[in-house]
Order: structure tokens, then C-alpha cells, then sequence
């Protein structure tokens, strides 16, 4: 089965990866974070599988992540409230997420994505 890219299309580091995908001839299925935020249960399951720390998975440099002051609540809250702020705007979640059938990339690392993709 292809991967799932998860991009926000309008994300520098989200374009650069699409075209990394594109000129690697790497088939996934697309999916927009916004439009289709992904769900907790994803989130957990992905962040279990990717062996990294849940705030890992926080777009800190959004807007979002800012405007909410999640620095300091990222560092106290439980793991089901960071579940639950993750699942509530495709926003907050950091981007471009590849999930394959055996791992799980947060963020564009070329040198990662080509030993699992290339």
C-alpha cells in the first residue's frame, strides 16, 4: 500500500517534500491537515509508531501553536491533552507526516525519508 503523505499545501517545507516525492517517484495518498485534521486515535497510533516524543509532533512555528501559548502547556499537560489539542486544528500538528507501513516521519529530513522511501 502507498504511503500517506500529510501535507498542508501551502507549506514551504510540504511543497518541498511533494516535489521530492514527485522527482523520487514515490506513490502516496495525498492528504490535505486541514481539511481532513487527522483524528486522535491517528495520532496516537502514529506517534507510537514513530518512537518520538509527542512534542514532536507540534507545528512550533504555526500561528496557532503561538496564539495558544502551547509552549508552556506542551511541557505540563497529560499525553491525552496534547491527544486531544493535536486532533483539534490540522494546524497545530507538524508537517509534512509520511505513514508507511512500518514507520512514521514528522518533518521533510531528506537523508530519513530516502532510507525509508528511496
Amino acid at each position: 500500500m502507498s504511503p500517506l503523505f500529510i501535507q498542508y499545501p501551502k507549506c514551504g517545507t510540504c511543497r518541498k517534500a511533494a516535489k521530492w516525492l514527485e522527482e523520487n517517484k514515490v506513490e502516496v495518498i495525498s492528504r490535505h491537515i486541514v481539511e481532513e485534521n487527522p483524528t486522535r486515535e491517528e495520532l496516537s497510533e502514529w506517534i507510537d509508531r514513530s518512537g518520538l516524543p509527542i512534542n514532536r509532533f507540534f507545528n512550533t512555528s504555526g500561528l496557532v501553536y503561538k496564539e495558544q501559548n502551547l509552549k508552556e502547556k506542551v511541557k505540563t499537560a497529560s499525553r491525552n491533552e496534547l491527544l486531544d489539542i493535536l486532533a483539534s486544528n490540522g494546524m497545530v500538528v507538524k508537517r509534512p507526516i509520511i505513514v508507511g507501513d512500518d514507520f512514521v516521519l514528522v518533518g521533510f529530513n531528506e537523508k530519513e525519508w530516502k532510507e525509508k522511501l528511496g
